[in-house]
């Protein structure tokens, strides 16, 4: 998986805790819509930042520096009536090697000859030189006006399928896949769907910065992988207290310790001091009480166990510390409005979806 890469300071020397984000390009014309232009931007810009900033107060680096860019410098009326202002034009950034395609906002039926002339020439331009070009929604019609998809597989909003289809004979239309990842190097991924722009952000934030990056952002977005709409769920808002050191210290020991027995108590010793003196002031460090704070950690834990491997359900409730795989059922579900089995169903495939990519990426190298 790609990182950011770390630099140097102004004065030369080197820079060991600063990743540089990665940029990417976010192509926009009157014809896209604000929402998705923007949404795109949002997310990319919460990659590493905001995470931090919701668990600790405080934001993270900013691991991707998206830009807009356009075929003309000046503002426009998007397909939606928003404005837009794009940061650069395309021909400032002849060198993307990250480039983001909103939706095309106009009927199936119209023909998108002679109308992005400009636009497809940089993308044939930017693809030469071994760029990512990234779709979302109907996007994809314009890789294959550019002839980038012939013989190969494709996918696109469902209304513009038969289009796609017909229009370009040589595209294979996978109309049944939401997610298609095709090319040389993999560098054409497409998604279809109206809310598929947030499928292609974390895709990307999860290719170029890392899985755990792009997770981040699904939680704390909302985000529900391949779906039309969005479930609330729970995600722990923990951090270590440095405004008090023994709270920090007690913070310290129980996130290694939260499956233990009557962690609470263990805590209270590990103060040293009386146990409602204790509770009022982990409190008022935390906002939570010591033993809210225990079942955050351990549903936070339950969260990854249930993204990313398949035990059973109770096996997952006794490794995080619940001997009563019912009480944890209705624990889970209270806090999370997922049962368990719901939440991996929905998360685990963002996660393997982005892993299986993590996979590809050590096994060839390619970005």
């Amino acid at each position: 998986m790609g990182q950011g890469h770390f630099g140097n300071k102004p004065d030369g020397s080197a820079m060991t805790n600063s990743p540089v984000p990665v940029d990417v390009a976010i192509l926009a014309f009157p014809e896209t819509t604000a929402s998705v232009t923007y949404g795109m931007y949002d997310l990319f810009m919460a990659a590493g930042r905001d995470w931090s900033l919701a668990v600790s107060g405080r934001a993270g680096p900013e691991l991707m520096r998206p830009c807009i860019v356009s075929a003309h410098a000046n503002p426009f009326v998007a397909a939606n009536g928003v404005t837009i202002a794009p940061h650069a034009t395309i021909a400032d950034r002849p060198d993307a090697r990250i480039v983001c395609i909103s939706e095309i906002a106009i009927p199936p039926s119209e023909s998108l000859g002679g109308r992005f002339d400009r636009e497809i020439a940089w993308l044939r331009h930017c693809h030469a030189q071994g760029a990512t070009l990234a779709t979302a929604c109907s996007g994809a019609m314009l890789l294959a006006e550019a002839g980038l998809l012939d013989g190969l597989d494709a996918t696109t909003h469902w209304a513009y399928c038969d289009t796609l289809h017909t229009r370009y004979p040589t595209v294979k239309v996978r109309r049944e896949r939401a997610l298609v990842v095709a090319g040389e190097g993999q560098r054409l991924v497409m998604a279809g769907g109206g809310t598929s722009w947030q499928d292609v952000a974390l895709y990307i934030i999860g290719r170029y910065v890392g899985v755990e990056a792009a997770m981040q952002v699904a939680r704390i977005n909302l985000i529900d992988w391949h779906s039309i709409g969005q479930q609330p769920f729970a995600s722990l808002a923990r951090s270590r207290q440095l405004d008090d050191a023994l709270i920090g210290r007690c913070q310290s020991w129980i996130a290694d310790h939260y499956d233990e027995p009557a962690p609470v108590a263990a805590m209270v010793r590990l103060s040293g001091l009386a146990e409602r003196s204790f509770k009022r002031r982990f409190h008022l460090a935390t906002g939570m009480s010591p033993l809210e704070y225990v079942h955050a950690l351990r549903l936070e834990e339950a969260k990854q166990m249930l993204e990313a491997g398949d035990l059973p359900i109770e096996t997952v409730a006794h490794e995080v510390g619940y001997e009563d795989s019912g009480f944890f059922n209705r624990l889970f579900r209270r806090h999370v409005n997922l049962s368990p089995a719901q939440y991996r169903k929905r998360f685990g495939a963002l996660r393997r979806t982005l892993e299986s990519r993590d996979s590809f990426t050590r096994a060839t190298g390619v970005q």
